[in-house]
């Protein structure tokens, strides 16, 4: 007895949502007409607004990203129904900006939008007792408020997402430069001073800003197990001591085995790094060098041997965010909890792209970017792991 079995192909399983993208935008001065911004001169025409708007517009329409925390923020309002008209239909703030005088405006604030549901937003509060601790004063307030929006993203569902904009490194304490009451020698002795004390000033600010955080999204993690995502603008070089313990991924005096068990899961990562790490990883067998792509552009990449991490090292530099007269430095950042990261056991995506958009800092055309930003935008693209 013989029986005929008929086969049929089976479908491929098609899995939809596996890319991400996550951006940071510093819309510098984002305040429609007839405002003004700091000072009462300071209006953009209808004309100039439009062009401003536009300019996002484009931006948004180009590289599309799926989440976006916003820096310098006045008008609410008006980037709300922006970015809806871009489908993003979720977007929350969680303050408001100052205004003096009905209509000049200052302290911009920070917002998100998505086009995942938000399903929860919050404004970070520090830890008062800790704040006592550090030395601080107890009146002290984040420069900018934090916030906090939960976001349902495919695949990882609820992740927390953290914008910022940290203190600058404008100095806290203000002098008249021109006062003819002075010698010239003696006022720039006292502008001198003032520029020092009130430097450090904005920095004992800004890193206090970044401890307070960290502490409240640690506490935060270990509540809920949610991913966690921060991205803004830091003012600040992560890499520069002030902000660095940002990355911590080391305890001196711990348990080694508990340390290796349980911190990563605590701990955030430069999106740089893990990009760089990811895109490296399958390199390591292959030849002492490789190419890879660093914001947009192929780059040659050298693998040190011998390494104990082999830790990729990319031969062209890290693509500043803001330009300062002579001098370039990266103030925007996206960093990623172990869930994006590709080494972790337990990740869902990885980073496969990293990208600053820096055409109007680097080579701007008048009629198209004047209008724009004074930083790039970065924005990174997560790859769900098969």
């Amino acid at each position: 007895m013989f029986v005929i079995l008929k086969c049929t192909a089976v479908e491929p399983l098609l899995i939809k949502n596996t890319q991400l993208k996550i951006a940071t935008f510093n819309l510098f001065n984002y305040l429609e007409p007839p405002n003004a911004y700091y000072e009462f001169e300071k209006i953009y025409t209808a004309q100039q607004w439009a062009k401003k708007q536009q300019w996002v517009i484009d931006y948004l329409t180009e590289h599309a990203p799926d989440v976006i925390g916003f820096q310098e923020v006045f008008s609410i309002e008006s980037l709300q129904e922006l970015v809806r008209g871009q489908g993003y239909e979720h977007f929350a703030v969680v303050d408001t900006p100052e205004v003096i005088d009905d209509f000049i405006y200052k302290r911009p604030v920070v917002a998100i939008a998505a086009k995942y549901p938000i399903v929860e937003v919050a404004a970070v509060q520090h830890d008062n007792e800790l704040v006592a601790t550090l030395g601080l004063s107890a009146d002290f307030t984040f420069s900018r408020k934090v916030l906090r929006a939960t976001v349902t993203l495919p695949h990882i569902g609820n992740t927390d997402c953290y914008v910022v904009h940290f203190k600058s490194k404008r100095p806290m304490i203000e002098v008249d430069e021109h006062n003819k009451a002075l010698s010239p020698e003696k006022n720039i002795i006292e502008i001198l001073k003032a520029n020092v004390a009130g430097g450090w000033g904005s920095t004992i600010q800004r890193g206090s800003e970044a401890t307070l955080l960290m502490i409240q999204m640690i506490a935060r993690r270990e509540a809920t197990q949610q991913p966690m995502i921060l991205m803004g603008d830091f003012n600040n070089s992560i890499a520069d001591g002030v902000l660095s313990h940002m990355l911590t991924n080391t305890l001196r005096f711990a348990p080694a085995f508990d340390a290796k068990t349980y911190l990563a899961k605590y701990c955030l990562n430069d999106a740089w790094d893990l990009f760089t790490k990811s895109q490296l990883a399958s390199a390591e067998s292959q030849a002492p060098t490789d190419d890879l792509r660093v914001d947009g552009h192929i780059a040659s990449v050298v693998i040190e041997q011998g390494d104990a991490n082999n830790v990729a090292k990319p031969a062209t530099p890290r693509t500043p965010t803001h330009y300062y007269g002579a001098s370039s430095s990266v103030l925007d950042y996206i960093l990623l909890s172990s869930e994006f990261d590709a080494s972790y056991h337990d990740s869902f995506f990885e980073v496969s792209d990293y990208n600053t958009y820096d055409r109007h800092l680097i080579n701007p055309v008048f009629e198209r970017d004047d209008l724009s930003t004074d930083h790039g935008v970065v924005i990174v693209s997560l790859t769900l792991r098969s």
